[in-house]
């Protein structure tokens, strides 16, 4: 899985260094140009998330999880958790909605593009340039895959962010990520999909009869 904690401490610009994987700047480059290219991707997903309290001590066993993910240009998403309890995230670019299908409860969170960055998914989403927006360093190469640490040039919701891509298509196969707190979750990618054109409809949520809704605003 992408992202093991080795650390970014001397994070630098893609260079001219060859690896394995040849250039760090030429894959940076190779990724950026497979999503541009990509309008939408679908993929089955696993993920683990490492929970920390004041002092950086584990505050429980790594939870495991996983489910469907589409992705689509500009900003939707919709992340459908299948195990251990089902659950949904749903954007449609201007709101998310985070359904709790066991609490019957729904958060419906307005949000803006620097909340969809500060999520670490301006750049799946189609909103980020890689080389523009973080420092990158890679940190591995094998099995046709490399491992790239990015520490974001900007203050961001996040600490730091791991890529693995495949070398030879520059299609992001897991990602790992830090937030502030110094939780990480990783999350790796099956079974991809792109540009199969799926219907708006799925990056939209009504209510169902019975369920609390929670609103938040994040906007002005």
């Amino acid at each position: 899985m992408a992202g093991e904690a080795r650390g970014v401490d001397s994070a630098v610009e893609p260079s001219g260094e060859v690896s394995a994987c040849g250039s760090t700047a030429t894959m940076v480059a190779r990724i950026q140009k497979r999503y541009d290219g990509i309008r939408d991707l679908s993929a089955r997903f696993e993920q683990v998330s490492h929970t920390v309290v004041l002092g950086g001590a584990a505050a429980l066993e790594p939870a495991a999880s996983q489910g469907e993910v589409v992705l689509a240009k500009p900003g939707r998403m919709r992340w459908s958790y299948l195990e251990p309890e089902p659950s949904f995230v749903i954007s449609n670019g201007r709101v998310v909605w985070i359904y709790d299908v066991g609490g019957r409860q729904v958060t419906r969170v307005r949000v803006d593009r620097d909340y969809l960055a500060g999520a670490a998914l301006q750049f799946l989403l189609g909103q980020g340039q890689l080389a523009e927006a973080f420092a990158i360093e890679e940190t591995g190469c094998e099995d046709g895959e490399i491992q790239l640490a990015l520490l974001p040039r900007e203050p961001a919701g996040y600490e730091r962010l791991w890529l693995t891509a495949e070398t030879a298509t520059g299609l992001v196969t897991a990602t790992s990520i830090v937030d502030l707190f110094g939780n990480q979750t990783f999350l790796r990618f099956m079974n991809i999909e792109v540009n199969q054109s799926p219907e708006p409809s799925i990056f939209e949520f009504s209510l169902p009869e019975g369920v609390e809704l929670l609103e938040v605003d994040t906007g002005p």
